[in-house]
């Protein structure tokens, strides 16, 4: 995504100066996708090599897309070599790394960015905008839940999220998407948290527990494969077979392990209840192998409420390629409906503005945010600073605490964030 917007979209302002990978192979693959649109191959580098390709291709920027658990590395030294950055959520996976990234921000006084995509959705600016107007007066509680289907929900389990320590497990991975959108809708941050979550349908133990047994640990290769709705084969897709399977010797990542195989670290059944700095109370689950995809979100208020539908796909892996890179971001949503119940008035339908591309419409506004020269004005103040990265995270962190003691918890015990004010 960012690739093509530096190199496409607004190449007459911007210009991407380098890769830095661990695998030769996956820097060789987009550099050939550069050269076909007819640009120069850039130079590469390896990770022990950052510092180098600093020095000598001297960025503004760096765009920091590794696993989670190492954005915190790239972001710091950026910094403390003179640049600003960008991240992929989530901005980090833990109390320590965030300190870190804070720290480092204090010390050099640079600028990181974490892209949320999702705040520039169409859809879900439209019901930013009708909170902001007050039209249900001032919010007093959120009941979310989030549905990851058995296409893109298992995919998680298949890759380097499904352990832990890798990820921060869907809580932080995942989850801080919607708990950004959540900490924007209301202008507000957490305070306390508690939360259940356990492994109950993928993994080993529970595929036994049904009467399933599987011989393969992974898809690719696998013949017993064949017939699993599950399988990912890495062999039958260009842009699988470049960036994974043919980097597995260099990088060692092996993109298509069996989701009822081990191990398997986080979980993929959760349920949180949270409250907020400004009082308002949050009920949030996540399942990560539903039918189908999307949310239901509904916030109440003084003055009346506001429900949020939305499908981002229907059905599982039925009918759909297994062999799209299911990481990449998706396109348009398939419905979506916001429903607003006035206090003591007639329930009505409002319009949401069409949108084309990633997650929902997000992504080219994101990009245009981002990248533009001259950007356009945001009266929905969508940019999300480090401490926007840190509030969504810190919400998963302390869910995940509260899972492993089974008690409530408190933010600020954690990671103080600062009272938010109104916009």
């Amino acid at each position: 995504m960012f690739i093509r917007a530096v190199t496409e979209t607004y190449r007459d302002s911007s210009e991407m100066v380098a890769f830095c990978d661990l695998s030769q192979t996956r820097m060789d693959w987009y550099n050939s996708r550069i050269r076909d649109q007819g640009g120069d191959p850039l130079p590469t580098y390896f990770a022990d090599q950052f510092d180098r390709m600093i020095a000598e291709t001297k960025p503004d920027t760096v765009i920091v897309t590794t696993i989670d658990a190492a954005h915190h590395i790239y972001i710091t030294r950026a910094m403390e070599l003179g640049c600003g950055a960008i991240t992929e959520k989530p901005m980090t996976i833990d109390v320590e790394k965030t300190r870190a990234i804070f720290d480092a921000i204090e010390r050099t006084g640079r600028h990181l960015r974490v892209s949320f995509n999702y705040r520039y959705s169409p859809t879900y600016t439209q019901l930013r905008n009708i909170i902001m107007k007050g039209t249900i007066g001032r919010p007093l509680s959120v009941d979310f839940s989030w549905m990851l289907n058995t296409y893109h929900g298992a995919d998680y389990f298949r890759r380097w999220h499904r352990e832990k320590h890798n990820s921060g497990g869907l809580m932080v991975h995942k989850a801080t998407h919607h708990f950004d959108l959540v900490n924007w809708w209301i202008d507000s941050y957490p305070s306390e948290v508690f939360a259940f979550g356990d492994l109950m349908f993928y993994g080993r133990d529970n595929a036994e527990a049904r009467g399933e047994k599987y011989s393969y640990t992974r898809y690719t290769g696998e013949p017993d494969a064949k017939d699993d709705p599950f399988a990912l084969f890495l062999d039958s897709d260009e842009a699988l077979r470049g960036l994974y399977l043919d980097a597995e010797a260099e990088s060692g990542y092996i993109r298509d392990k069996n989701v009822f195989g081990e191990p398997i670290t986080i979980e993929d059944t959760m349920a949180v209840t949270a409250r907020y700095q400004n009082g308002v109370i949050l009920s949030y689950c996540l399942i990560a192998y539903s039918p189908w995809e999307g949310l239901r979100v509904a916030i109440t208020g003084t003055k009346g409420r506001v429900e949020l539908d939305v499908i981002e796909s229907a059905g599982g892996l039925s009918g759909q390629s297994k062999n799209r890179d299911i990481g990449a971001s998706k396109g348009a949503f398939k419905k979506t409906e916001i429903r607003v119940y006035p206090m003591f008035g007639e329930v009505y339908i409002v319009e949401i503005p069409k949108g084309a591309g990633g997650h929902g419409g997000a992504d080219p506004v994101l990009l245009e945010q981002i990248f533009a020269p001259n950007p356009p004005d945001d009266p929905y103040h969508r940019t999300a600073s480090h401490i926007d990265g840190a509030a969504s995270i810190m919400l998963g962190i302390a869910a995940n605490q509260s899972m492993a003691t089974k008690q409530p918890v408190h933010i600020n015990d954690l990671f103080p964030l600062p009272q938010k004010s109104a916009t």
